[in-house]
């Protein structure tokens, strides 16, 4: 969407704080032992209390609140009873509706003790988002943001899962423009003062195609290679854009 109002900013700034609340709080929650229904329990609880629904469940029938993706599991995980254990690399990522606007954002944690690999991952995804979002300003080409997500993830070793990808959202989860993880110089379109997407590193360690699990919901890397997730719902602006769903430093 693209916002018309102050109104409209407002309301996205509600959700989008609640958004980064409900991380925040099942993130604290990450220990080995706990499950990832557990975790999603945590996170439904912050966002129902305000009056906010789980807009996968809305729009798509997730039957989860939120979804928690674990070591090879890229996105779409549903919280059930699998214990959390050291090592493991878990994917938070939380999209949530109130009063008809819709705010994203997804976390990876990494439980000690871990391997090294699995942190630098992690670092990788943030550190892309970082640039990216440094460059998404209002005349840049949207093809701009893929790029620079690709030279940043490569530079550090990692792997763009290309099947996945950033997009528009406001009013429903995946609206117009396609922000894509990497370059593609077909995508034409141009980002303007107001429009509200995401910008989504979702990486691997090794590159690897998706393979949709017996769930129909979660996507696995083909090589049991693993993943990390970082994303934002940002508003682009003339300069740096407001990130909807950071809590205040």
């Amino acid at each position: 969407m693209s916002i018309d109002s102050d109104d409209d900013l407002q309301a996205l700034r509600r959700i989008g704080r609640l958004v980064a609340e409900a991380l925040a709080a099942m993130e604290r929650a990450v220990a080995p032992g706990i499950t990832t229904a557990d975790l999603d329990d945590i996170g439904a609880a912050v966002l129902t209390a305000a009056g906010a629904r789980s807009a996968p469940q809305l729009v798509y029938g997730f039957p989860g609140f939120n979804l928690l993706s674990v070591n090879d599991e890229i996105v779409h995980g549903i919280p059930g009873r699998r214990r959390l254990a050291a090592g493991d690399v878990l994917k938070l990522d939380v999209t949530a509706e109130l009063d008809g606007y819709i705010a994203d954002a997804a976390r990876t944690i990494v439980l000690p003790p871990s391997r090294s690999v699995a942190r630098r991952l992690r670092n990788a995804a943030r550190i892309a988002f970082d640039r990216a979002s440094a460059i998404a300003r209002a005349g840049q080409l949207v093809s701009s943001i893929g790029q620079e997500v690709e030279r940043s993830v490569t530079t550090d070793g990692f792997s763009v899962v290309r099947a996945l990808s950033g997009h528009g959202v406001g009013r429903t989860i995946h609206e117009p423009p396609t922000v894509l993880n990497y370059f593609d110089k077909r995508q034409r379109d141009v980002l303007t003062e107001g429009l509200v997407l995401t910008i989504e590193p979702i990486i691997s360690e090794r590159p690897c195609r998706i393979v949709d699990d017996a769930d129909g919901w979660t996507m696995r890397t083909s090589n049991g290679s693993l993943s990390a997730h970082y994303e934002e719902t940002i508003v682009i602006t003339n300069g740096a854009p407001i990130v909807l769903t950071a809590l205040p430093a």
